[in-house]
Order: C-alpha cells, then structure tokens, then sequence
C-alpha cells in the first residue's frame, strides 16, 4: 500500500507542476518587451514612420493563428505610437534573449524594423508594411517585403481584416505563404498539450494501479 501512495503522490505531483507552468505561460501571451533603440528606427506606419533613439515596450494586442496585432508603447506605457500587423514567422532556433531584427539601410538612414523574436518563442512576429514603403524597401533591400493597403487609422479591427501579400524587388507580389513559415503554426494559448499529457499520466497512473494489484494478488 505504501508503494501505491507513493505512486499515485508523485502523479498528483506531476499534474500540478504541468498546470501551473500552463497558467504562467498563458499569463505571458502579450509578449510584453520593454527594448532600448540606441538609434533611430523605423517602423510600419504613415509617411515612414521612425522612432527616435529611446525605450519602448512592444506588446501584443490581438493574436490568432495567421495574423498578430503588435502595439508599441512609450517606456511608461502611456502613450501609442503605433499600432502594426505582423504575420507569425518561424525561426529554427530560438533563443533565451528578445531577438529584434532590421532591414539593411544606406548610410545615415534609419533601419527598417523586420521582425521582432520573443525569447523562447520558435515563432516571431514579421511586421507589414504598407505597400508603397513595401515597394520601397524591397527595392533599396534586395528582398522581398510583407505589404497592406494603407489605412487611414490602424485600429485593431481594421487590421483583423485588411489582405496582406509579399512585394519583390522586381515589384511582383506573391502570396504570404510562399515568404512566410505559418502552416505549422500551433493555435495560440492552445491548452491541447496539457490535454495528450493529462491523458498520457492518466493510462500511466491505470497501468501502476494494475502492476500493483496484479502483484498483490
């Protein structure tokens, strides 16, 4: 009997070790990043939007399976500077470290921002531009660019429901799919895991409880 407590204590044991780091990774499902631009840089927006050298929070604000609303914040958090789309993009490898990355620029212009990694995460968010900075950016870049219609306010909803394609340096537009990574993207804040792991403890707790009274018989 003692055998059977001890097996049963250390399954009850492991179904709360997976439901708390479950609940704490759901807590962070904003990304909230607070990152320090020692230079100007630029990012999705009206006119070529830049922001000045300074501390700003990145967070998202809307996410789903294809598409992610990410707002950037004053370092206090009591100001919006913008509102962009971003596309999940995978990476191979990911890192313990927010991970920012840039388009190349000719000298004395700012940096177009591309993509922005959350630690841990295989999948980041590769921001859109409108399309006529699309267009240019492919260009002076060399690479294709994620591109929209222009809309007058990014509001979240607006950017729910505005169609985004890839722009080549050649001025040719390709679908998403063909620049980005996203079929295998898992749904977001998916408890689905913690279900096939529930269940996997649950036949392994039966099997022990069977091994047990077999023996005891």
């Amino acid at each position: 009997m003692n055998r059977f407590k001890v097996v049963a204590m250390g399954l009850a044991l492991c179904l709360m070790v997976v439901g708390v780091s479950t609940f704490a990774q759901a807590d962070e499902w904003n990304k909230k990043t607070t990152v320090t631009f020692s230079q100007p840089v630029e990012v999705p927006g009206v006119d070529a939007q830049v922001l000045p050298a300074g501390t700003y929070v990145f967070r998202l604000v809307e996410s789903s399976s294809n598409r992610n609303i990410v707002r950037i914040l004053s370092a206090d958090e009591n100001q919006i500077f913008t509102t962009i789309l971003a596309i999940p993009n995978f990476r191979l490898h990911s890192t313990d470290k927010t991970v920012m990355t840039f388009r190349e620029r000719a000298a004395g212009q700012p940096e177009a921002i591309r993509a922005w990694f959350y630690p841990n995460d295989n999948y980041g968010q590769e921001f859109v531009y409108p399309k006529l900075r699309a267009i240019e950016l492919a260009k002076a870049t060399g690479e294709p660019v994620l591109a929209m219609p222009l809309v007058g306010e990014p509001t979240v909803e607006a950017l729910k429901a505005v169609p985004v394609e890839a722009v080549t340096p050649a001025g040719e537009v390709l679908p998403v799919e063909q620049f980005v990574e996203t079929a295998s993207l898992p749904a977001t804040a998916s408890f689905l895991p913690l279900v096939g792991l529930l269940g996997l403890l649950s036949m392994g707790a039966s099997f022990a409880v069977g091994a047990f009274a077999k023996r005891r018989a």
